[in-house]
């Protein structure tokens, strides 16, 4: 007997219809990091962070252009033009004097060169350096970790205790020690002490920055090497660089990405700290470099100091809230 199609809905025979695509789009799963994402461009502090981070990023990558745009440069200029000789301020600029589109920044005084130049360029060695840091650091932390959490044994002892090793050595003695040795090899070539200078601050910082990394990365692996995929993968004879870089390195993303927004602005605050402390890169514009020179005109011209201070807190204070919102994002026991 044949039921009729007002029963046949009733009974839900007719279900079998092909879902909408707002039904199929709505019940797809989304992988973890889509999750993260969305979590992430849902989170206001996080997005305000990245576009200041962004603003900055684009400053350092087309600093040249940025300059020609506001018609400024740190060409050496005669420092009489704009700078009174008896006080040694300048004459033009704010915030002693008008405010001027040639010197948005005012001058620097003593020299006269525009700070607006200078941060700009500060601004870009500042996260060049960093940039170049963080991702040395980040490769040497994560591969040492692979291969200390994967491999074990006596590979794993010999890594550990060189992380050890460098965790227990203070970084700012090294700094120190390293420092007087390039400028007495180096100090008659300008040339060559500008390069040196900022390639031995970038081996300083890297030297004394994977062992985190490599912790991180070290416990992750010792837990994901007993999971059944990597067992399959080991039984079938994958081969072992096969697999940590197919199966075990993806699964790594999240912690490395957290780790990666966390090293960043703590290599902007120490190139700050150590040019500031007269150990940083020479013979050319930084934030600390700038701070450096500036302390000794605070009381009569504090907008010298001030200019490089802020810029270093504001993407300090960026990069640190867009890493902790990276951090919860990507941890699933978090929920913001």
């Amino acid at each position: 007997m044949t039921l009729p199609a007002a029963d046949l809905a009733v009974h839900g025979e007719s279900s079998s219809a092909p879902p909408t695509e707002a039904a199929r789009k709505s019940i797809a799963g989304r992988s973890p990091t889509r999750i993260a994402f969305d979590r992430l461009r849902k989170d206001p502090i996080a997005v305000i962070c990245f576009v200041i981070v962004l603003f900055f990023a684009a400053i350092a990558i087309f600093a040249p252009w940025v300059q020609s745009l506001f018609g400024v440069s740190t060409d050496t200029v005669l420092a009489s033009t704009r700078i009174d000789l008896v006080t040694r301020l300048p004459k033009i600029g704010p915030p002693n004097h008008g405010f001027t589109m040639d010197h948005p920044f005012g001058v620097a005084p003593g020299s006269g060169t525009d700070n607006l130049a200078v941060w700009i360029e500060g601004c870009r060695t500042s996260l060049f350096l960093a940039t170049v840091a963080t991702v040395l650091s980040t490769f040497i932390g994560v591969t040492l970790g692979l291969v200390a959490g994967f491999v074990g044994g006596a590979v794993d002892a010999v890594i550990s205790f060189f992380t050890d090793l460098f965790l227990s050595f203070p970084f700012l003695l090294g700094a120190l020690a390293v420092a007087p040795i390039i400028s007495e090899r180096y100090g008659t070539d300008i040339d060559k002490l500008r390069v040196v200078s900022f390639y031995s601050l970038v081996f300083i910082l890297v030297i004394f920055g994977w062992m985190g990394v490599a912790r991180l990365v070290r416990g992750e692996v010792l837990s994901l090497r007993e999971r059944e995929f990597v067992k399959a993968a080991r039984v079938i004879g994958v081969p072992t660089s096969r697999i940590l870089v197919r199966e075990i390195l993806p699964n790594l993303l999240a912690p490395i990405v957290v780790s990666v927004s966390l090293s960043l602005p703590g290599y902007v605050a120490a190139e700050a700290g150590l040019s500031y402390l007269g150990i940083g890169v020479f013979g050319r514009e930084s934030w600390g470099q700038t701070v450096n020179g500036a302390t000794s005109y605070w009381e009569i011209y504090p907008l010298f100091l001030l200019e490089p201070v802020i810029g270093i807190a504001v993407l300090v204070v960026a990069l640190n809230l867009l890493g902790d919102a990276i951090r919860d994002a990507f941890d699933p026991k978090t929920r913001r």
